[in-house]
């Protein structure tokens, strides 16, 4: 067996209040501030957990549904991008209305009970036209991203539209606002000038005049009347951070599109390389003032290190089509929180669209599709819920239940990782984060672009300056490929010392004096729990063994099933702990309802508000929902399904519900190998949420129009193209959906001596086949308590 060692000693973190010159109050005297380690609220740490979705991306109808299943992620501050270039697309006229009303967004996060940061540029990049820049400053006599006068002007009138649109909105009027990002990326990255053409490589500049630069947008802000708690920049590649006066975030991505156009930076590599984003590092630690992706122009101490940009997927380019796999996205909150983080935030978290624009119909960046900006994000572009949107939401409920000890723990790593080679998959990557002698052990075994596999017949000792506890005690770990695990130890379990888990915790909750902890066992793992037996007089288990050994109750659970273990300490507390398998864990939602907290399974997507509970299912018209504890009432009311039967165990209340099945009828007429159209009967999307399109095929670029407008586009990366044909219900009962596919030409030979008629292309091979068209319904089910 193979034995991995480290010390924990010297865990108490250094934290200062009152150092860092960011925070505010609302009218209600709640109280946001920071710590030079973690956000606090009223005085208590605050474990931030954002998300970005861009408004404007996204059809307005739909906005609050989707503002409501990111909340029940377990998301608590929603990010987004302001587009100068949408709102101002012509000189002197502002739009903010449709989907690109802003204020009515900022309302909707607020009756959510979700915190807002607002990304107002001016240069904001997303992959959108010139970074958002309206073409037309191309057309001045200034330097953008500068301090030259001309420049400025413009830029106060949009700071001042932006001031209208939030007004009364901001944190300290009662609204959600907490926080305004100042420019992006700023002497760090660009776009290109789209009004230019390719071979001119026209872009615009990275960014002058530095901190100045940085600190006069600020001041613009304020004058503008955009005053939040929290100001922050973009910190990463050298980026201007005018520290104390903005909090510099980080973030990290495993997936590189961009590499593929920039000259010599894969030369001698056939393929991407293996990021070093899956090795722990730690991030605040003044003895090591840079490490990978993180070189900060300050003592990495002095600031807590927050993240706003952690790749939650990433758009597909036109020369790298990757097919995204989704567990690197909790693979990543793992490394970025064992690595000191305690404000994490997702780029993208959820997906969207391009909107089409008024004097040039395509926003997007050059390199990426037109419309699509699904992201491969944790909610997709028409609202598909992705593994790494469920996996995600248990760490953050974790965060978030234990923010207050969590926040204080410090970063142990096992030695210097700062050589760590990413392609060596066969040595275990871990770390601990550690407080007075309780903490946590954070494992990864994903890698991306490598082939990863199980580590088998290892254990963990962690010494502690009065004891060394070795995890597994008996028998050896086993951690799956492409998995990771955050394993407690000397925890409190209300008064009973958890001395350590196999077992990863997600929340608690009480029922009827008792305390119920929640955990799973990550995949390839042996469920076991070891408690200090002298806290302990009472334990029974349902379905597993306990054992005492050494002063400690060994409790294993059963293997591929949910078990439940019940305890009593000697003070009288009742604690229950129930374990669910990986697999089941991904049906686990936590939600308030009649004002507690309660527990659900399900496979359905939960949405809760006003006291309404909504299932969201896709191609499956049963649904089975298990509440714990149950409700406090009947159902008043259903819609969209009916109730089939409840039954009982003794933790949950399941009730089996049942949507009416829709077929959704279409005549598909395949007019040759690239190119078919569909018709839809006038009732096709009656009594459905959303109707899924979905294309297998093989080829370059998939294109969808309706009556000759493109609605969607696809770059062939041989995964599923979806397509949400919901918003487009009434043009397609009118309307055919046409769909084409471009072909992959290979042994291509362009003749392109002048760009008039001289143009001539060869082509030996022409690739494109469309294999399958099939459309699923997305059904919701309505309950009313």
């Amino acid at each position: 067996m193979r034995n991995y060692r480290v010390t924990v000693k010297d865990d108490q973190k250094h934290i200062v209040k009152g150092y860092i010159k960011l925070g505010g109050t609302n009218p209600k005297g709640e109280e946001i501030g920071f710590t030079n380690y973690f956000m606090e609220k009223d005085g208590e740490p605050f474990f931030g957990i954002c998300g970005e979705f861009h408004y404007a991306r996204y059809d307005e109808r739909y906005w609050e549904d989707e503002i409501i299943k990111i909340k029940m992620g377990g998301v608590n501050i929603i990010a987004t991008y302001i587009f100068w270039n949408l709102h101002e697309e012509v000189e002197g006229i502002f739009d903010w209305s449709g989907n690109k009303n802003l204020r009515r967004f900022i309302e909707l996060c607020g009756k959510h009970q979700v915190y807002s940061m607002i990304r107002i540029g001016p240069f904001d990049h997303g992959e959108i036209r010139n970074g958002g820049m309206p073409d037309w400053l191309f057309g001045r006599p200034f330097e953008v991203r500068s301090n030259d006068e001309g420049y400025l002007f413009y830029t106060r009138r949009m700071y001042n539209e932006i001031g209208t649109q939030v007004k009364g909105l901001l944190y300290k009027e009662g609204g959600p606002i907490i926080g305004t990002q100042i420019e992006n990326e700023h002497n760090h990255s660009s776009a290109q000038w789209a009004l230019t053409v390719g071979i001119n490589d026209m872009w615009l500049n990275s960014g002058s005049d530095g901190n100045s630069h940085m600190l006069k947008l600020k001041e613009i802000a304020l004058e503008a009347g955009i005053d939040t708690p929290i100001y922050t920049c973009t910190g990463w590649g050298g980026a201007t951070t005018p520290v104390p006066d903005m909090l510099p975030l980080w973030g990290g991505y495993a997936y590189w599109p961009w590499i593929y156009y920039e000259e010599g930076r894969l030369e001698g590599m056939n393929e991407h390389p293996a990021t070093p984003e899956y090795i722990f590092r730690d991030k605040h630690n003044n003895k090591i003032p840079k490490s990978y992706n993180f070189e900060p122009q300050y003592a990495p101490e002095d600031y807590p290190y927050a993240c706003c940009e952690m790749g939650g997927g990433m758009v597909q380019f036109y020369k790298y089509r990757f097919a995204f796999p989704y567990r690197s996205v909790p693979a990543m909150t793992v490394m970025k929180v064992a690595e000191g983080c305690n404000l994490i935030g997702y780029y993208m978290y959820h997906g969207g669209s391009n909107p089409r624009g008024k004097v040039n119909p395509f926003t997007n960046d050059l390199a990426t599709p037109k419309i699509s900006y699904d992201f491969n994000a944790m909610i997709g572009e028409f609202g598909q819920v992705r593994e790494s949107y469920q996996r995600t939401k248990l760490q953050h409920y974790f965060f978030s239940t234990f923010q207050k000890q969590f926040s204080l723990t410090k970063t142990i790593l096992p030695g210097d990782t700062s050589q760590m080679d990413p392609y060596d998959v066969d040595t275990l990557r871990y770390a601990v984060r550690s407080s007075a002698g309780s903490g946590y052990l954070f494992l990864n075994n994903f890698q991306d672009h490598a082939e990863n596999y199980d580590l088998c017949d290892f254990n963990v000792s962690i010494e502690l300056p009065e004891e060394t506890i070795v995890i597994p005690s008996q028998g050896e770990l086993t951690l799956a490929r492409d998995s990771f695990a955050i394993l407690p130890f000397n925890f409190n379990l209300d008064g009973m010392k958890l001395k350590y888990a196999t077992a990863q915790l997600i929340t608690r909750i009480e029922e009827d004096g008792e305390a119920y902890y929640f955990f799973f066992v990550p995949e390839g793992m042996k469920g076991t729990y070891v408690m200090e037996s002298k806290d302990i007089i009472s334990a029974t288990i349902d379905k597993g063994s306990i054992e005492q050994l050494d002063g400690n109750t060994i409790i294993k659970v059963a293997e591929e099933e949910d078990s439940l273990i019940h305890l009593v300490s000697e003070s009288g507390q009742k604690v229950a702990i129930y374990t669910m398998t990986d697999e089941q864990s991904l049906t686990f939602w936590k939600v308030n309802m009649q004002g507690r907290d309660r527990v659900i399974l399900t496979n359905a997507n939960v949405l809760v508000s006003e006291g309404d509970l909504r299932l969201e299912s896709t191609d499956q018209e049963m649904v089975t929902l298990s509440v714990f504890p149950d409700f406090d009432a009947s159902f008043t009311s259903i819609s969209g399904g009916e109730l089939l039967e409840i039954t009982e165990n003794n933790v949950f209340k399941t009730y089996r519900l049942k949507a009416p099945k829709k077929e959704i009828h279409f005549n598909l007429k395949r007019i040759n190998n690239d190119k078919f159209t569909l018709d839809f009967e006038l009732d096709a999307f009656h009594g459905i949420k959303e109707a899924l399109l979905r294309i297998h095929y093989t080829g370059d670029i998939g294109y969808a129009f309706i009556d000759g407008e493109l609605i969607n586009d696809n770059f062939c990366n041989h995964t599923t193209w979806e397509i949400g044909l919901k918003a487009f219900e009434h043009r397609l009962i009118e309307q055919e959906l046409y769909v084409y596919v471009s072909s992959i030409r290979k042994g291509k030979v362009l003749n392109s001596n002048t760009t008039m008629a001289g143009w001539k292309e060869t082509t030996k091979e022409s690739i494109v086949n469309i294999s399958s068209v099939s459309l699923v319904p997305v059904y919701e089910i309505k309950i009313t308590i």
